[in-house]
């Protein structure tokens, strides 16, 4: 495994006590990293997060959907750790497989929510402290499904297919600063999100995979940890593809 200097840096990994936030965050932590989860939940990490020590990482409990909880992590987070080096937007949820024309009015709006505006809000909250320091790094975690679209998913390929455009936008815009801004499109990996879905779908997904298999959170965090680290000098609003061969661009 690669290793990064992350000595000194403070970080923000939203959906971080679970799933593949919760990798990101102990691998940023064992590279010397303080990290503060903004999550949902955070009553039940997991094993890893919990074992974690209180001075090298906190959680707040933060609805991303919700502008003013952001706000609030934030100036938590400022309080304690003292500024915002780099954020990793892994919050998201997948909602259930419908048809657009069955799929409930409610449910796509609470994904758009979480997945498009929570991403929005976070980096809208963090941005103008990285441009005073001059230096930031920004990961959002969009999906395959953002380039391809899923059939029966089209709150979730939606929501991250504006991720993906976010991602280029806000890149173009802060590549004055020392501040990159990208994001990484990985297949289906076994986390709780796939809870939210059928076998019948899942079985789908694992089919569209040339590799024959699902990503590994390890695998998605060691491409994370590249893109948030100071080497990463130049690239910005770039999308990195994790899809085992499935993308066609």
């Amino acid at each position: 495994m690669n290793n990064y200097d992350f000595q000194g840096r403070r970080a923000v990994v939203t959906g971080g006590a679970n799933g593949i936030g919760a990798e990101v965050t102990a691998r940023l932590v064992a590279s010397g990293a303080k990290v503060a989860i903004w999550d949902m939940d955070i009553s039940a990490p997991e094993a890893r997060i919990a074992a974690l020590e209180s001075a090298n990482c906190l959680s707040i409990q933060t609805d991303v959907s919700d502008l003013e909880s952001v706000a609030n992590a934030f100036a938590q987070t400022e309080a304690q750790l003292g500024g915002v080096d780099i954020l990793i937007n892994c919050a998201g949820i997948a909602g259930p497989t419908s048809t657009l024309a069955e799929y409930p009015v409610d449910i796509w709006r609470k994904i758009q929510a979480v997945n498009l505006d929570g991403t929005f809000h976070c980096c809208k909250v963090v941005t103008p402290a990285m441009m005073a320091r001059n230096y930031g790094r920004i990961v959002n975690v969009a999906s395959i499904a953002g380039k391809e679209g899923n059939p029966n998913a089209s709150a979730y390929s939606a929501s991250k297919a504006a991720v993906i455009a976010l991602t280029k936008s806000l890149g173009k815009e802060l590549a004055a600063h020392d501040i990159a801004v990208n994001c990484v499109t990985p297949a289906t990996a076994k986390t709780r999100i796939l809870d939210q879905v059928s076998q019948e779908f899942i079985d789908y997904m694992l089919s569209k995979i040339p590799r024959g298999r699902f990503v590994t959170v390890e695998e998605i965090a060691h491409m994370i940890l590249w893109m948030a680290s100071a080497d990463n000098s130049f690239t910005t609003g770039a999308v990195f593809d994790l899809s085992g061969g499935r993308a066609t661009y």
